[in-house]
């Protein structure tokens, strides 16, 4: 796969819960539950509109879904975000999809008037390379939160503060 021939969308289509389900399974990461609540967040996106909180940006290729972001405006703050999700199909991951994904989703949350971004992650050694990766974006960790998910498993809070 080639960058420039991605497409990207900020706009809903009937499909994009299933697809979305599809890339989150894909990573061998979450469970069962995880990823209905990705495929919910979609739907609720799609019946409540820019109300719900939950805005998605969409990386195209060959008119198959390649990833996605989902992110928001954190209630009750000024300039703070949340990402949600940030996933790229299992046979595209390493290829630079994920960073450009990174990248164009901060550039949506200037744009709505966004200054903080956070994510949150698991501790789990499994997610050691998601943590390299935010490092390598510019995000650095803020918190930990522990034995948040489980005992031994804690929440990783990440920040990254944008300049305009």
């Amino acid at each position: 796969m080639n960058l420039q021939e991605v497409r990207y969308r900020d706009y809903l289509l009937p499909s994009d819960s299933d697809k979305v389900s599809a890339i989150v399974r894909s990573s061998g990461f979450f469970s069962t539950e995880e990823i209905a609540v990705a495929a919910e967040l979609v739907n609720e996106s799609g019946s409540k509109g820019p109300s719900s909180g939950y805005f998605f940006l969409f990386a195209e290729a060959g008119g198959d879904m390649a990833g996605y972001t989902c992110f928001g405006p954190i209630p009750c703050t000024k300039e703070s975000f949340d990402i949600y999700w940030i996933a790229v199909s299992g046979c595209l991951r390493r290829l630079g999809l994920g960073k450009e994904l990174l990248g164009r989703t901060e550039e949506k949350i200037k744009e709505m008037g966004g200054r903080r971004i956070y994510v949150e992650t698991s501790s789990r050694p499994q997610y050691e390379p998601t943590h390299a990766f935010y490092s390598r974006c510019g995000y650095g960790q803020a918190a930990v939160l522990e034995h948040f998910y489980s005992p031994d498993d804690h929440k990783i809070i990440f920040l990254k503060v944008l300049s305009y």
